[in-house]
């Protein structure tokens, strides 16, 4: 496992899935998960569907459709863990 991720696990939620550390956030009606990928330094939101909202998918969010309080919480996990929270904002 690369050290990044290592750390990134050892954050509250986080669980290591090959080359990346994915985290899953639930915060009132949004539910999301939130993947960083150690290779080229990029963090990505998807939303995941609720329970009511069966035949539903996984999709990526843009930065922007992105509560406040989500991003702070990763930007802070990435800094716990030794990287650059800085990735957070990177766009693809």
């Amino acid at each position: 496992m690369r050290e990044p991720i290592a750390a990134l696990v050892r954050q509250e939620g986080w669980r290591a899935e090959g080359a990346a550390a994915r985290v899953h956030y639930e915060g009132g009606d949004d539910r999301f998960a939130v993947e960083f990928y150690a290779e080229t330094g990029h963090v990505l939101y998807w939303s995941v569907p609720t329970d009511d909202d069966e035949g539903e998918t996984a999709a990526p969010v843009p930065r922007d459709g992105v509560p406040d309080p989500l991003r702070r919480r990763v930007r802070g996990d990435l800094d716990e863990a030794g990287i650059d929270s800085a990735v957070e904002r990177r766009d693809l």
